[in-house]
């Protein structure tokens, strides 16, 4: 352990990247003192799945990230549903909700993001009833309560959660639209042209959807959501009707508690290569309420990337460790709709200095794109079949060199007799499961190691447990291993 870690570490934040720190922190070090502040009461769950619990498709027993024995098991005192209140640098102390004091060598913030509620008309005094936020698990339960009696439900905001929000109410039954101010869907993520196959493809699972809806305020009858206000394009107003409204509206990273104790913070708290504070060096951040090299990071592969290197730096075991960016990758997590998105996906055909490689095939709702400059990966967008997304994003992450034939990045295996191939012709670096990092060659050799399924892969390595859209990868692999087994390939 790093002597500034000799009086225990501290970790604010018991989300993806808190709970994923205090794993990897005790798989190499079983001895130093950790302790875990959840302000949640319950025990870390895979936020990415919220989706398919709201849709119903998904217990939310069964996206837990940790067993409740697992902390007295492992030695580590986790406060669930006390939140820390207040940061003493100077006693190197943090005091929470409890009225406890707890002293810290290093203090790791993980406070993640919180979501935004625009101060709108109707919203200004907190949130009526049947208008809520898609952020948590106990958001998720109030929605299910609250879809059982609605009828009809608006989402305001089109992008990733907003999306994930109105598949999981259609999947209950209601009939959802959804009201976004910019001109396509996901605009952060996706071209106009996805933008207007994914609304197709929406329209298809029963899903409306409005775009430049300029949102005004919500209509709020004896305390309950009547309805929300539109801007008319030549002025005045119109209302939509609804008794349940879910708002997407986007998250702000949860930095209150690091901007009360004086800590450096932009729109995260601003952490070096070693995921320290500028401000303090015996703080450390991650995730989604980190800023990193002018970056802040939404998504969950790169802070457990983050999570792993700072385990490595304060355990000792790796202390050349350091996390210098990452590569953002979004997947869209809903029943019905497969999407994978990286990179500078905007750029069109007359755009200069890149080659842009399309299909699109609206009626199926299947749109591939891939945006090529200086003969390297730079973007792309993967919507209603990803089969290509683990070649691109290998491609992507690693700048590698592009094959001639560009049309073998949308379509990999077109101009291979069978499908079937595809684990033969990977070489073993090639990433399988990108949230966790995990190459072909690792599968391989859990395999060697004993493992039979992908469950136990899943259980060594952790594939298949992020966004889950590598499942079926890691079950071909192991499948193809299975197969080979007689032959001495095992």
């Amino acid at each position: 352990m790093s002597p500034e870690g000799t009086a225990g570490v501290v970790v604010v934040g018991n989300g993806m990247a808190g709970s994923r720190l205090v794993g990897e922190l005790r798989a190499r070090d079983a001895a130093t003192p950790v302790t875990v502040f959840g302000a949640e009461p319950q025990r870390p769950y895979n936020r990415v799945l919220l989706s398919n619990v709201l849709a119903g498709l998904t217990r939310p027993e069964h996206i837990g990230l940790v067993d409740a024995a697992w902390y007295a098991s492992h030695g580590v005192d986790a406060r669930l549903g006390v939140e820390v209140t207040r940061v003493d640098r100077a006693a190197r102390t943090v005091h929470a909700s409890d009225g406890t004091a707890t002293p810290y060598g290093t203090l790791v913030l993980a406070t993640g993001s919180t979501a935004f509620v625009p101060p709108l008309p109707g919203l200004r005094d907190g949130l009526p009833d049947g208008a809520l936020v898609f952020r948590t698990l106990d958001d998720c339960r109030r929605i299910c309560d609250l879809a059982e009696s609605a009828r009809r439900a608006l989402v305001v905001g089109g992008g990733l959660l907003g999306i994930e929000a109105a598949r999981g109410l259609a999947g209950r039954g209601l009939d959802v639209t959804v009201l976004h101010l910019a001109g396509h869907l996901m605009e952060r993520q996706l071209d106009p042209a996805a933008g207007k196959v994914l609304a197709r493809t929406l329209a298809s699972l029963g899903i409306g959807t409005r775009l430049r809806a300029a949102v005004t305020g919500l209509r709020v009858s004896d305390g309950a959501v009547t309805g929300v206000e539109l801007a008319l394009p030549g002025g005045g107003t119109e209302t939509a009707a609804a008794d349940l409204v879910v708002l997407a509206c986007g998250v702000r990273p949860e930095t209150a508690l690091a901007r009360d104790a004086g800590l450096a913070v932009g729109r995260g708290v601003i952490v070096d290569d070693e995921l320290r504070s500028v401000t303090d060096p015996s703080v450390r951040a991650i995730g989604e309420c980190s800023e990193h090299r002018d970056e802040v990071y939404g998504l969950v592969a790169p802070a457990w990337e983050q999570a792993d290197v700072l385990a490595g730096l304060l355990a000792g075991t790796d202390p050349a460790a350091r996390f210098t960016g990452a590569r953002q990758i979004t997947r869209l997590k809903a029943a019905g709709i497969e999407l994978a998105s990286m990179g500078e996906t905007h750029f069109g055909d007359d755009d200069a200095g890149v080659e842009v490689v399309r299909f699109t095939d609206a009626a199926r709702g299947t749109y591939k794109k891939a945006v090529i400059r200086d003969g390297r990966l730079i973007g792309a967008i993967l919507l209603g079949e990803t089969a290509a997304a683990g070649t691109l994003t290998q491609l992507y992450d690693r700048a590698a060199p592009l094959p001639a034939e560009r049309h073998g990045l949308l379509f990999p295996g077109l101009d291979t007799p069978a499908r079937a191939e595809a684990p033969l012709r990977m070489p073993d670096a090639a990433t399988v499961c990108h949230c966790n990092d995990v190459s072909k060659g690792r599968i391989r050799a859990c395999w060697e190691r004993g493992a039979r399924t992908a469950g136990d892969v899943a259980r060594e390595t952790r594939a298949g447990t992020g966004c889950g859209t590598c499942r079926d990868a890691v079950e071909g692999i192991v499948a193809w291993l299975a197969g080979q087994e007689p032959a001495g390939v095992a």
